[in-house]
């Protein structure tokens, strides 16, 4: 089974270069967003948890994604591989999915973590937002501070996969074809 992360920064182009692993390699896409959307709306025992939770304004703990992770993992096991993406977002996330993965005889093959320069991303957002419906994309400070966010958080799951040797930055900006040529290096230099 070979497992991919993929991360990047609001903006940076996960989506289009996702689908587009996803088409090349027969990886199943796995988005911890989408997971709990479809355990809620399944009413599973982890979905009606999560839901409680959410309900009240809380996190969904570590160990909820988890189950929701390896439920998928299970329900999918015909699968070349997955695509993570939205997680792992901190190092402890990062550790259980390792050991889920493990008891799974499986493991990380690589994070790819997409490079974009703030000005681009803020660039790409605005006018993303001019057609997306989103409301966090049509406002720069907000934009910003979901940058930021994502730099403050997300730099100790590269930090945890950098001692095992995992994580390729891949520069963000060029073309789609380029970028997704990139990423498809990295995958196929570790097939």
């Amino acid at each position: 089974m070979f497992n991919v992360i993929l991360f990047g920064p609001p903006g940076s182009g996960k989506g289009t270069q996702s689908e587009r692993l996803i088409a090349k390699y027969g990886l199943k896409h796995l988005s911890t967003g989408d997971l709990l959307r479809s355990e809620i709306a399944k009413q599973t025992a982890l979905g009606l948890e999560a839901k409680k939770l959410m309900d009240k304004g809380q996190l969904v703990p570590d160990e909820v994604v988890i189950g929701m992770i390896s439920s998928a993992i299970e329900t999918n096991n015909q699968v070349p591989g997955f695509l993570f993406d939205g997680f792992p977002r901190t190092a402890a996330q990062a550790e259980a999915l390792d050991k889920l993965l493990h008891l799974k005889k499986a493991s990380i093959a690589i994070m790819l973590a997409l490079e974009v320069g703030e000005e681009e991303l803020v660039k790409r957002l605005m006018k993303r937002g001019e057609t997306s419906g989103r409301s966090d994309d049509t406002n720069e400070q907000v934009i910003r501070a979901r940058i930021a966010e994502y730099h403050a958080k997300t730099t100790s799951v590269a930090d945890y996969y950098r001692q095992f040797n995992k994580v390729k930055m891949i520069k963000g900006e060029g073309s789609i074809d380029e970028i997704f040529d990139a990423l498809s290096r990295e995958i196929d230099s570790r097939l």
